[in-house]
């Protein structure tokens, strides 16, 4: 292990980060679990960062994908390919709204990128507005999109990108708590509009769930008073769903099903492939046939990764995994509910299905990035593996492959229970 983890010092960009004291090397998957290099097991409660959302190397999904490789794996988009145009379809026959037509890529970047391009293209606009603790990527326009300083690297990011203040009940900007709020985070985006852009906009890209934010839930008016507001100065609404869609959220296949609006453009990735490299963008067709082109993308439709998405897709129906999701998701949430009674450092629990959060704090709310380090130590010595994320390093982000049962659930909050007592 020592020898290609120093390996990977000398070779790997150093930006390549890597969670644990000692980093883990993993050597295979198996549905809900996954291995180091020494054979052992461990319940995997992160899913490659939400996108194993049928489970490591389902076999229904690999042996499609292995005939696949063995029949085209590669032309580009000068061809017509049959995966790529039923897959749109089957993602078409699903969506919210009047959602239509799509463009194929391998990443959840360059789907956010192509959308925003695409809504300027739509609009005549070319300003954006974003909310903060947003992530979109790592490409320059993504990291403009993006509003954690960390992740905003290097020079050239794009000035026409306007932040927003999120819907962080928690952290409330405005000192105010929900429902007695009168949204004021979601109204100041008009204000945001008049003061800080030409008043005429392309679009308003938002995550139903903030990911890397640390799963920041907003009310469930938010994005009803948000859009009516985009769309009254002209603007577009994205909805990134590269990180809560395909039942991730519980009961409803997409996130945004559940705040009551319908987006003009919709961008995915992760979870709709397993881990197979994609990304995509909807639109409706109005939106769409605004791009004339021309366009290319090389890898974009793969017929690998397009049949790998039509697997999990087809799974993911068959399986009903947003009423699944809602259901274990609902005992996951009783069980961190139950443990933040325990320990007074959860200061929030939050979230929605499969994809929940607790925020670590100290007195007064002081982020605890510290004590989450020591947690990520304790459950991997206990063999679960977390994820983490928000702008301050100290929410604890829950995410397995949405195949886990309830005693998976069980297990996990057992392990909670004695990583939070050793402290």
């Amino acid at each position: 292990m020592h020898e290609l983890v120093d390996k990977m010092k000398q070779y790997i960009f150093p930006a390549i980060s890597t969670y644990y004291k000692e980093p883990m090397v993993v050597t295979k998957g198996e549905g809900k679990y996954l291995y180091d290099d020494s054979g052992r097991q461990y319940l995997d409660f992160f899913g490659g960062i939400l996108t194993v959302s049928m489970g490591h190397c389902n076999p229904e999904i690999s042996e499609r994908v292995a005939a696949q490789v063995k029949t085209l794996q590669h032309t580009s988009t000068v061809y017509v390919i049959k995966p790529m145009v039923e897959l749109a379809e089957q993602i078409a026959a699903i969506a919210p709204g009047k959602l239509q037509k799509c463009f194929f890529l391998n990443s959840g970047t360059e789907a956010d990128e192509t959308a925003v391009l695409l809504s300027t293209i739509a609009t005549g606009n070319d300003e954006i507005v974003a909310l903060r603790h947003a992530y979109s990527g790592r490409s320059a326009l993504a990291m403009s999109l993006t509003a954690h300083a960390p992740w905003r690297q290097g020079r050239g990011l794009w000035a026409n990108v306007k932040h927003a203040h999120s819907p962080y009940c928690y952290r409330c900007a405005f000192g105010r708590t929900y429902p007695n709020c009168n949204l004021e985070c979601a109204k100041d985006i008009e204000e945001l509009i008049c003061t800080s852009t030409s008043g005429k906009i392309a679009a308003f890209i938002a995550e139903p769930i903030q990911g890397v934010g640390g799963f920041i839930t907003p009310p469930k008016e938010y994005f009803q008073e948000a859009v009516a507001i985009i769309r009254k100065y002209g603007g577009l609404f994205i909805a990134d769903e590269v990180q809560t869609g395909w039942g991730r959220t519980g009961g409803k296949m997409f996130g945004i099903e559940h705040w009551g609006v319908e987006p003009d453009i919709m961008t995915f990735a992760k979870g709709l492939a397993n881990g197979a490299p994609i990304g995509a963008v909807i639109a409706t067709p109005e939106v769409a046939d605004s791009w004339r082109g021309p366009s290319v993308s090389t890898f974009g439709g793969n017929p690998v990764s397009m049949v790998a998405a039509q697997a999990t897709l087809e799974l993911i129906i068959k399986k009903d995994i947003p009423t699944h999701a809602e259901k274990v998701g609902a005992r996951l949430r009783d069980g961190l509910l139950g443990l933040q009674e325990k320990y007074a450092c959860i200061g929030e629990v939050r979230g929605m299905g499969l994809m929940q959060a607790m925020e670590i704090v100290g007195e007064n709310k002081t982020p605890a990035p510290d004590v989450v380090l020591k947690i990520f130590e304790k459950t991997k010595e206990l063999g679960l593996l977390i994820g983490k994320g928000g702008l301050y390093n100290n929410v604890i982000r829950l995410t397995p492959p949405m195949i886990i049962t309830e005693s998976d659930v069980d297990e996990a909050i057992r392990v909670f229970d004695k990583a939070f007592a050793s402290l």
